[in-house]
């Protein structure tokens, strides 16, 4: 295990395992993104593997991005490499499962939609409150409508609250509502997955997946260039972010 992650294989080398090792914030900065980048990279070139797990030490998967790399000198290079990592995993070439207990907020939340399949604790805490901050969530405003719909995603978006894990399986943001998503995620590679040809696997998941990894590699594009072009030239973005860092209230102008 190193600092930032674990990374274990099991089911007989079927299975790799990667485990957020930053608790109990698992916070998703450059150094983390660096290491989930890397692990994935790794995990593609082996052909024995059927799937591939991200979980997290401690109570938490993650309280999402780091909010000091958000501000304007460092924005551009955590935005590019995050994103990168998420076009990675979209079009990632085998399932690529993610488990989920606690809060799961903000780029945290993105990483797991980033994923194909997410199984969660019913008490799980889920959101994108990117909007308390005066910003918004990129790569979510691409993912979130394809796993709950526009209209959904549009409200958890704008009013940055979260919802349970047992309320996201109701409406799609989780694949599977269970008290130990890690166990149940492991039970679905080895009684579904384990058994095929890696090789044929990995047709099958390019097959499904590859109209939709376009789609959202186009559209992260787009937001990015949002983001930093427009969003970060407002002084609201800026006074949003300071004001979390210095803990106090932002005093917001409309500009």
């Amino acid at each position: 295990m190193n600092d930032v992650l674990g990374i274990t294989t099991t089911l007989d080398g079927k299975l790799r395992r990667l485990r957020l090792n930053q608790p109990k914030a698992n916070i998703i900065d450059a150094e983390m993104i660096a290491a989930l980048d890397d692990a994935l990279a790794k995990a593609e070139g082996n052909r024995d593997l059927v799937a591939v797990l991200i979980e997290a030490e401690g109570p938490h998967f993650s309280f999402g991005a780091s909010v000091e790399e958000h501000l304007p000198d460092s924005c551009a290079d955590m935005l590019s490499a995050l994103h990168a990592l998420i076009r990675r995993m979209v079009a990632f070439p085998l399932p690529l499962l993610v488990a989920v207990r606690g809060q799961c907020l903000g780029g945290g939340l993105e990483v797991a939609m980033a994923g194909h399949m997410i199984f969660a604790t019913p008490d799980a805490g889920l959101g994108q409150p990117e909007m308390m901050l005066g910003v918004f969530a990129p790569a979510a405003s691409c993912l979130m409508p394809d796993r709950v719909g526009q209209a959904l995603a549009e409200d958890l978006l704008y009013s940055g609250r979260s919802i349970s894990g047992e309320q996201a399986g109701k409406v799609g943001l989780v694949d599977h509502v269970t008290p130990e998503p890690e166990a149940a995620a492991i039970a679905y590679v080895d009684q579904h997955l384990r058994s095929k040809s890696a090789s044929s696997l990995r047709m099958a998941v390019k097959a499904a997946r590859a109209g939709y990894a376009r789609q959202i590699a186009a559209r992260i594009d787009e937001v990015e260039a949002l983001y930093l072009q427009d969003l970060m030239s407002t002084r609201d973005a800026v006074e949003g972010l300071q004001a979390f860092l210095a803990k106090r209230t932002a005093v917001w102008e409309n500009r």
